[in-house]
């Protein structure tokens, strides 16, 4: 019988036990930390063995193939190991592929994925078509896969990481919304290394299968130029007109397929800012790809409520709005929502650097930060990138702290906007966590 051994007992790697146990195999998971008490209690229930709180090799190393979660990184001693040795290693995504016929509408980017396969989901359901959401959002993959209740597609949000782990896998359409840098830790600083981790969206396609991606972005641009890529190119772009994808015109945009064409005014959008079109425009292609009708797509499109942590207005206290973007854990989702204040801005900002870069913020907070509230454990890189150019720094070192100071900070009319640019474990368990507490200690301001 084939040995599955998975590492992490995560929602993906409890998905991937429970799934590979329904299909017969011998299974065993390992996780380094504390398994949550629901995740236990389920592979209690399947009969799958499991620990925690260490990796034992001799369990582990015997394996045929492993199922590694997103957030173990390849530099890992055990997982090197386990490649030295030749044992496939593959994500919980490549596994679960292996069992369904749905077809998958895959989004990957460096920012703007989750936006985008939210909508995209709310284009399918507002359609009535049988859709159901995996990957980093919803339900693992494996987990939906393993219930038997197939539904016609899957709209998949993936990581690099996610897509490191994919061999065999195949999307029936993919979506690239962008790419800037972002975990460059984990690609060894080197950017052409991220580039091809996100560019393993479109492996294994065919002809029949579809590929939008942004037009505008310069590093996609770029490397379309040295790929060769089978399926059907749908591009997107706020800058010129495409013959077939989507293409702003005024203040519209217009999206083509087959000699459909479908058109939307930018008020009439219930997501707004020029991130929020380009995720328009990807979604709203992606669903002309799934045969859904134009009047849907528009009114769909009218009626999505956006995504938590993203730009997330929260509440106006004393005239000041305070709005949430835990979510913006990378330079460029910082730029974009920087991009769209048009009050003055109180920024908080900081975590853990991912060798962040930040002189493309310089000329957007000269021109809209009247302060920055550095919130973190070392924010010297902050404070140096910004001490010329913002008028007011401050440091803080936990959420009640910060709202605090930004509460003294702001002014009638201004804005608090939570956009740190950074990862959250330093003060957080995760970008969640850290939206949660500014909401909360916002509501108690």
């Amino acid at each position: 019988m084939k040995r599955i051994v998975i590492l992490g007992a995560g929602e993906s790697g409890t998905g991937a036990a429970l799934l590979a146990r329904q299909q017969g195999f011998d299974v065993f998971v390992s996780d380094m930390g504390v398994i949550q008490p629901r995740y236990c209690a389920e592979l209690d229930a399947a009969g799958v063995p499991y620990e925690q709180g260490q990796h034992t090799e001799a369990l582990i190393l015997n394996a045929d193939e492993v199922i590694k979660s997103p957030g173990i990184p390849d530099k890992a001693p055990l997982v090197k190991a386990l490649h030295a040795q030749g044992t496939p290693v593959i994500s919980e995504i490549e596994f679960a592929g292996r069992y369904t016929r749905a077809r998958k509408i895959c989004i990957t980017g460096s920012n703007g994925k989750t936006t985008t396969t939210l909508l995209t989901f709310h284009l399918l359901q507002g359609a009535g078509i049988r859709a159901a959401l995996a990957g980093n959002v919803g339900t693992s993959l494996a987990r939906q896969v393993a219930s038997g209740n197939e539904p016609d597609w899957y709209v998949i949000e993936l990581s690099s990481f996610q897509l490191d782990g994919m061999f065999d896998f195949k999307a029936d359409v993919a979506v690239l919304t962008n790419i800037t840098p972002d975990h460059l830790d984990r690609y060894d600083y080197q950017m052409q290394n991220y580039v091809d981790s996100k560019f393993r969206i479109v492996q294994n396609m065919t002809p029949s299968d579809y590929f939008i991606y942004c037009a505008d972005d310069e590093i996609i641009e770029d490397e379309m130029k040295h790929r060769q890529i089978a399926a059907t190119c749908l591009p997107f772009s706020y800058n010129h007109k495409v013959d077939e994808g989507a293409y702003v015109d005024q203040e519209q945009f217009h999206v083509t397929y087959k000699n459909h064409l479908m058109s939307i005014l930018f008020k009439d959008l219930s997501l707004q800012g020029r991130h929020n079109i380009y995720n328009s425009m990807a979604a709203s292609i992606a669903a002309q790809v799934a045969s859904i009708r134009k009047d849907v797509i528009r009114q769909c499109l009218m009626s999505f409520q956006g995504v938590e942590h993203r730009l997330e207005k929260v509440l106006s206290v004393r005239a000041v709005e305070y709005i949430n973007d835990s979510k913006a854990t990378n330079v460029n989702s910082t730029w974009y929502a920087l991009e769209c204040m048009t009050r003055p801005v109180v920024w908080i900002a900081g975590g853990v650097d991912k060798g962040n870069d930040y002189s493309t913020l310089l000329p957007l907070a000269k021109e809209k930060v009247k302060a920055l509230i550095c919130m973190g454990k070392d924010n010297e890189k902050l404070k140096q990138s910004f001490g010329g150019v913002v008028p007011v720094i401050k440091e803080t070192s936990s959420m009640k702290e910060t709202l605090d100071v930004a509460y003294q900070l702001a002014e009638k009319g201004d804005v608090v906007l939570l956009s740190p640019a950074c990862a959250s474990f330093d003060l957080f368990k995760n970008y969640e966590d850290r939206g949660q507490q500014f909401k909360e200690c916002v509501r108690n301001l």
